[in-house]
């Protein structure tokens, strides 16, 4: 079965996406896939079974890069497209079946809305596939030892970014003698270009209790790394979103962006926001989503502390759970 699957370019929509793409492969006999991706999240797929090609997408001026797609797609008879991009292509390409993400609603989540275009309507759980190459470089990077706490501290812009300082008082909290996670070493994560803004927390801990993969490792190495981590903190981000589809328990901190739509997705995913909705954030006099500043500085310590410690003695998320353990479960 042929299938073309188009995907965004961010690295946490293009993993939110990968549920159906896994729901569609097991439903296929013999998918031979081929993946159209941007350069920020096609390192996903390169471990993806049954991937005939991967179609790195690189905007050009004038939408060129459109037409140079069509021009190498559009000569073969599809047997799926899947357009998660909602592009003339998903419409116009020859296909036997063709499946087009729904139009956005930012009242529900990314994989609800996915779950409309399953036969059963179910919202496919995203995935993160990883090579046995990946798997074995991050057995080197991460060796079997003292528990491991992945800690995301970026984003992919300021505004989202939970202070540094408070992600070093939350290891130390967490990590003290008779606290949770003592003794437990710190995996942390960002790109290269992120190295100033996670340089605190490399620099807070002894050598033997960090282990700096910043800007070390592909997506699939990533993947397969926090898939020996046993627990993950991070802001809003694409790594966020990878780890909870590895399976990961996982909390993500939100300010300006919103959990109703983009929470971590997966029965050991939990998060927690600002005291202040996302409205609330967008509207205020002032602000300016390019000034550099960080929008999660109301976001206690102690609230993001006392979720973390639930979530490490009992990861499974309950529906019992008091809302505020959360953040806002209402419309932002």
């Amino acid at each position: 079965m042929r299938i073309l699957f188009i995907t965004s370019n961010n690295v946490g929509d293009a993993v939110l996406n990968n549920g159906l793409l896994a729901h569609l492969l097991a439903q296929s006999s013999a998918p031979q896939v081929t993946v159209v991706a941007g350069r920020a999240s096609a390192g996903l797929y390169q471990a993806l079974p049954g991937l005939s090609e991967l179609i790195v997408l690189k905007k050009e001026r004038y939408h060129s890069h459109w037409f140079k797609l069509w021009a190498r797609v559009a000569g073969q008879r599809w047997d799926l497209v899947a357009d998660m991009r909602r592009t003339a292509l998903g419409f116009f390409l020859r296909a036997e079946k063709r499946l087009l993400a729904p139009p956005k609603d930012m009242t529900r989540h990314r994989v609800v809305e996915l779950g409309d275009v399953t036969p059963d309507q179910t919202p496919p759980a995203p995935v993160a596939w990883s090579s046995a190459d990946d798997d074995r470089r991050a057995a080197q990077w991460i060796p079997t030892g003292p528990p491991v706490l992945a800690l995301g501290p970026t984003a992919n812009w300021p505004g989202k970014q939970w202070p540094c300082a408070r992600f070093v008082a939350l290891a130390r909290a967490l990590s003290a003698k008779n606290a949770p996670l003592a003794g437990a070493r710190f995996a942390v994560f960002a790109t290269a270009s992120e190295r100033a803004q996670a340089a605190p927390l490399l620099g807070a801990f002894p050598p033997e209790q960090i282990i700096d993969l910043v800007g070390q490792t592909s997506l699939g190495e990533a993947a397969a790394c926090l898939k020996r981590c046993d627990y993950y903190i991070g802001n809003d981000s694409g790594l966020m979103h990878l780890a909870a589809a590895c399976g990961v328990p996982t909390l993500g901190l939100f300010g300006p962006s919103s959990d109703v739509r983009y929470h971590p997705w997966g029965e050991k995913a939990w998060w927690v926001r600002t005291p202040e909705t996302l409205n609330d954030i967008i509207h205020a006099p002032g602000y300016d989503r390019h000034n550099g500043l960080s929008y999660m500085t109301s976001l206690r310590l102690e609230r993001v502390q006392d979720t973390a410690e639930k979530m490490i003695s009992d990861p499974r998320r309950r529906e019992d759970v008091q809302p505020s353990a959360f953040g806002s479960f209402g419309r932002s």
